[in-house]
């Protein structure tokens, strides 16, 4: 079985649409580079296809009915979007999951500090990360800082042509000798990713300032921050800063088929399921797209999959809708059908060595669908029934959707993990699904225009058919 390139499937209408598609998902991934910009950004375009917020709804008291559409949003970095269908909640629902969280690098909760001239923040990696990729290129600060009093304070330095950007200095190559000879894994190490941020000493007003102040580029870092954004040193305690690449999506090739950017995992299958239910009107089974923190680092904690959040808010939705029940909430989890949808390793033919080519997800081809994920020998995966593959395989048929199977490699080479595993053990059928993209968890990675378009095409036919 060999899955064929899609691109010359379209007509002239529908690669229109794709082009208008790929121009919407470069905007927000420029536009969400964290969670939280990601979390806003979904807001504003689910508000404006008149989605509601659930919270207001169970404020006033108001009741749910067919057809109305709602969302929820946990701790500004998860967010789960419905739409009630005609059939009870206890039918199950259709459900779209992937996450928004990307690996990066955070800024430590005391970070700030001068050495020989130079100010620096220190940083701390999140998620899986080559380090040496970050240094020696253009870096933005986006984030919050939240003072006291609850004054949140929106920080988003380095993006517009007007912004400055930071960097992680690297050694010479004149000096590298014994750098070179060392493993990939340590050539930069985790505690020297320190974010150059100034240089400039604030100028000495007079002797007692000379006296009290020694570390005067540091205060001229600080001068700046109080200025800009009203911030004393000690509001990096609480403050959530990340350290991203610098500059926007672009389209990539001479073809422009392709797609550069950050933060393709995940946020490549969160926008196209973000698409899907937000292009999708009236289901028979309820329908959801789950975009949720943390996965990156195992799912865990408030705003990460392993949390309630998604369970409560399944619970206030039934409750609005006259249906809860603790046995009527168990039987819709249960019967609930899921494409957990992450991004899969696209064959690249540079590195062929570590795929099994007949099992291997290729960009232009559709979007992908991975049985199990896991390593080695399945370790920690959800392995999706045949039954359920069969099912799906009919509706991507009928819809005229292309899609392709692939595993994370071969066998004893790696692998890799998504949040189905959590929420199959509420019993639900779900598979691993998603699209294929290069340089995995590097600073800039590749997609394909077309397995975008058709990731929405096939999200839709799920949540309408499923």
């Amino acid at each position: 079985m060999e899955n064929k390139n899609i691109w010359n499937k379209y007509g002239d209408q529908e690669e229109k649409e794709l082009v208008q598609l790929g121009e919407d998902y470069k905007t927000f991934l420029n536009r969400g580079k964290t969670e939280r910009e990601c979390v806003t950004e979904a807001v504003a375009l689910a508000e404006a296809k008149g989605y509601r917020d659930l919270s207001g709804i169970i404020e006033r008291g108001e009741t749910l009915s067919a057809g109305d559409k709602v969302y929820a949003v946990n701790m500004k970095k998860s967010i789960a979007l419905f739409i009630i269908g005609e059939r009870p909640m206890t039918d199950g629902m259709n459900i779209l999951g992937a996450h928004i969280d990307s690996p990066r690098l955070d800024i430590k909760q005391n970070p700030l500090y001068e050495d020989t001239d130079f100010a620096y923040l220190d940083t701390h990696y999140y998620g899986g990360i080559k380090k040496y990729q970050w240094v020696a290129s253009p870096l933005a600060l986006h984030g919050v800082v939240v003072k006291k009093d609850g004054t949140v304070i929106t920080v988003a330095i380095g993006e517009d042509d007007s912004d400055p950007v930071f960097c992680i200095t690297d050694l010479l190559i004149h000096l590298a000798g014994e750098q070179m000879s060392k493993k990939a894994s340590v050539v930069i190490e985790g505690e020297d990713l320190n974010l150059l941020v100034g240089s400039r000493p604030m100028k000495k007003t007079d002797e007692a300032a000379d006296k009290k102040e020694k570390e005067l580029v540091k205060a001229q870092v600080l001068a700046i921050l109080k200025e800009k954004y009203g911030m004393e040193e000690e509001d990096f305690l609480s403050a959530e800063l990340e350290v991203v690449p610098a500059g926007k999506a672009r389209d990539c090739g001479l073809d422009r088929s392709m797609i550069l950017a950050y933060g393709q995992d995940d946020r490549i299958c969160a926008y196209t399921s973000l698409a899907a239910i937000l292009d999708t009107e009236k289901v028979d089974k309820t329908a959801c797209c789950l975009l949720v923190d943390k996965e990156e680092i195992g799912s865990v904690g408030a705003t990460g999959m392993t949390s309630r959040f998604f369970e409560n808010t399944v619970a206030e939705i039934m409750e609005r809708t006259g249906q809860y029940s603790e046995l009527g909430l168990r039987r819709c989890l249960a019967r609930s059908r899921m494409l957990s949808s992450d991004v899969s390793a696209g064959f690249d033919p540079t590195y062929a060595g570590v795929f099994e080519k007949k099992n291997a997800a290729f960009l232009g081809r559709g979007m992908s669908f991975n049985k199990f994920t896991g390593s080695r020998g399945k370790n920690g995966s959800n392995d999706a029934n045949a039954e359920y593959i069969a099912d799906l395989r009919r509706i991507f048929d009928e819809a005229n959707v292309s899609f392709q199977t692939a595993e994370l490699g071969k066998v004893d080479v790696g692998g890799g993990g998504t949040i189905a595993y959590i929420l199959a053990e509420y019993g639900m059928e779900v598979i691993d699904s998603g699209l294929p993209v290069l340089n995995m968890h590097a600073m800039y990675e590749l997609s394909s225009k077309a397995d975008v378009y058709e990731a929405v095409r096939g999200y839709k036919a799920f949540l309408k058919n499923a």
